[in-house]
Order: C-alpha cells, then structure tokens, then sequence
C-alpha cells in the first residue's frame, strides 16, 4: 500500500512531485508533526549564482519554511574546495578562497527572494561548512569520523561507480568529498538540531552516508529526502539551454531572458513545472497542464510570470510580459529587451552585423552567426537578413537596432552618448 503522508510538508512534496526517495517517510513524517524540524540542503558556490536546475531544491526550502519548520542552506565553503564527483566526468576545478567567497555572496542574494532569514523559530540560516572544514586535525578526522565508512560501500554508490566504470581518474581528493558532506550532517545536527538532509536523487549516497554517521558516532535519527533529477520533455538536463546556463541573478541572465525561457517551455512540461516551480493550487496546475491549442501559450505565460514574480518580483515579470508581446505581437523593439550598448570608438569605420550578434550573445561565435544569417535565421530591425558582412556605421546606429535570431530570441544595439 502507498504511504500517504500526513505532515503539511510531505503531503505538498507528494503532491506537486517533489518526493523521489526517503530514508524513512512514516518516521519522517512523525517527526514533521511532532514540531518544527531544521533541515537543509547543501550548495557549493562553484560560480556566483546558482541556476534554474538548482530550483527544485530552492522550492524544497521554501516549501518547508512556510509549512511551519525551519530551512538551512549549507554553503560549501570548505567542500568547494574540493569538489563533488557526483555522476562528473572529470574533476571540477578548484577555486581560490577569494573566488569561493564571492561566489558565495552572489548565491546569497539569489536565496533572499525565496525564504526569510533571521532568528526566529522558522528563520532561515545560512551556514558556511568552512566553520567546521578549515580547522579540521586530519588524523583526528581520521580517527573519530573515517572509521565509520567501509571503502567496499563507498565503491557501490552509483556516483563512484560510474566514474570507474568508465575508467576515468577518481582522486583521493573528490573520494573524501563523500566522507566530508556526511560530516556536515553530523555537525548541522550538533550545532543547530538539523535532523534532515533534502537534494536531489544523485545526492542519494552521500545523504544515507549523513544518516549512518549520525547513527554510528552520535546515535541520533537523521532522516534523508530526495528529489527527481528533472529533465525536460525532450530529454534535456533542466536549466540548460543551446546558450548556456539559465541563471538566477539577473546580472547574468535578464529577467527578460528568464522570462522568455519559461515561456518557451514544451507543451508536455507546462503542467509539471506549475506544479514544481509556482505556488498556485495544484488543481489549477493540473488544468492548465491539460490546455491544447493557443491555450496552452497563455498557460505558458502564467507559468512564466509566476516564476519570474517569486525571484525578480511581480514588476520584472510584468515588464517581461509587455515586451513580449510588443515584441511577438506588434512587431515591436520591446523596452527590457536584453541590450547591447556600443561606444562611438567601436563602430569608427563599421561593424559587421555577424560581429554585433556574437556580441549580443545571438551566436556563439562568427562562424556561427554567419551561418544563422546565410540560412536565412536572422532580422535586422524585423526584415530578412541575408548579408553577414553587412557593415553598420554611426548613422546606421544613431537608433536604437533590433537583431532577431529565430523567432523567439532578439535583442537591442544602442550606441553610447
């Protein structure tokens, strides 16, 4: 028989798709009712904002604060210093500390938009593993915590052994970063009284070790809760695109750009990401999921808007809407097009219009762009582009100029001054 969770969290976790896998969903979910419960989700800071594969596990935390408990996110600090192997093909460069702590501080601001910090009962707290990791007496380590961990287990998680089935170099440095995520476990505990550690499924072997530590050196009930890795209805890792990364901060992808990305989901996913990325009732979601036809694009919009309104506030989302459809429906510039501004220097002489869309972030490199132009891919100002040695001068650029590539991606070139 099905477990029904009965606890306000788990029961918003089942029913909007959350819930993957559980070290023990009828005691977690006991203790869930028992009172408020500290949990947390850890996120190295290997750049300076997180993106939009990373939301699942933001919307986990929020859900959990505004069911009544209180949510933790685990900067890694001291772990990005090494760096998780999980399901990588190689190792991950390493970061100096200045670069970790900025990078930290840009995630920061991306989590404010999300959840509440401060020092109430269901306050956030943002913790940094470094607190713990940088001070660390190696055989101390060794001797309290090492012990614990069978090597013979640790070789049968599926994040090492694909590793080594495919017979690529796994350094002792990524091997501890295992033994490290479950110390973090250990400490929350002791610290702050964290009793539950939330990720996604490929976090599985890492968040059970948490669980057995916790069990063997303190004797504690810790429980682990995973979400599925999500991929798009056409197989795509979610929050990649043919551009890049979708960020979070709005310096390295527009509320526009965010926008536009969300509006551009596939038919088949508009239902699933109501549910996972917005807070609208789950009936709704399911109703909308189901729209065929021009219905399903304005399902699309509300999708776009809910998301863009819960990280860059319900003005951004309106912006993005209204330049869409300038853009879309009245063949307009659109205000908060993402823009590309020129300085008088740069065009003395002429610029070349493949060279503004590489640029613009249109194309990734001339080549590219010259071959979106030739096949016939590309607009200038709404009409057909067919030259991509086209030269644009001062004059050419004292207005501001539209680029388009497809149908769905443009942006502005402005001059300085």
């Amino acid at each position: 028989m099905t477990y029904h969770p009965k606890s306000d969290f788990l029961h918003v976790m089942a029913e909007r798709g959350f819930l993957h896998g559980c070290t023990d969903l009828e005691g977690l979910d006991e203790a869930l009712r028992a009172g408020p419960l500290t949990a947390y989700i850890g996120f190295d800071a290997t750049a300076r904002s997180l993106h939009v594969g990373s939301l699942i596990q933001i919307m986990m935390l929020r859900w959990f604060q505004k069911t009544g408990h209180r949510p933790i996110t685990l900067m890694g600090g001291g772990t990005t210093k090494v760096g998780d192997p999980s399901f990588r093909a190689e190792e991950r460069p390493l970061l100096t500390p200045e670069q970790i702590a900025e990078n930290i501080e840009g995630i920061r601001r991306v989590f404010a938009a999300y959840i509440d910090y401060g020092a109430g009962e269901t306050d956030a707290l943002m913790i940094d593993n470094a607190e713990w990791l940088d001070g660390l007496n190696y055989l101390e380590f060794l001797r309290d915590v090492g012990r614990h961990f069978s090597v013979n287990r640790m070789l049968s998680f599926e994040s090492v052994k694909s590793r080594l089935d495919r017979e690529q170099s796994l350094s002792f440095l990524e091997f501890n970063y295992m033994i490290l995520q479950a110390y973090d476990f250990v400490e929350l505990h002791r610290r702050y009284g964290c009793r539950l550690q939330m990720g996604g499924s490929d976090q599985w072997g890492n968040i059970v070790n948490g669980v057995d530590l916790g069990r063997r050196a303190d004797d504690a009930e810790l429980f682990g809760l995973t979400s599925p890795l999500l991929t798009t209805a056409d197989g795509k890792k979610m929050g990649k695109t043919a551009e890049g990364a979708v960020w979070l901060d709005s310096e390295m992808k527009s509320p526009y750009e965010f926008w536009q990305f969300w509006r551009n989901t596939a038919d088949a996913d508009v239902g699933r990401f109501l549910k996972l990325y917005t807070e609208l009732p789950v009936e709704e979601c399911d109703r909308m999921g189901a729209l065929g036809g021009a219905e399903i694009n304005e399902a699309k919009i509300v999708l776009a808007n809910e998301v863009t309104t819960l990280l860059h506030g319900a003005g951004a989302a309106r912006a993005a809407e209204e330049t869409a459809r300038e853009v879309f429906e009245r063949g307009g510039a659109g205000d908060d097009l993402p823009r590309l501004e020129l300085g008088a220097e740069e065009v003395e002489g002429g610029i070349s219009v493949a060279q503004l869309f590489v640029r613009a972030g249109l194309a990734k490199s001339g080549k590219e762009a010259r071959r979106l132009i030739t096949e016939g891919g590309a607009r200038l100002d709404d009409a057909p582009l067919a030259d991509p040695g086209l030269m644009l001068d001062r004059a050419a650029l004292a207005s501001p100029v539209k680029l388009s590539a497809g149908k769905k991606r443009h942006a502005l070139v402005t001059l300085a001054g």
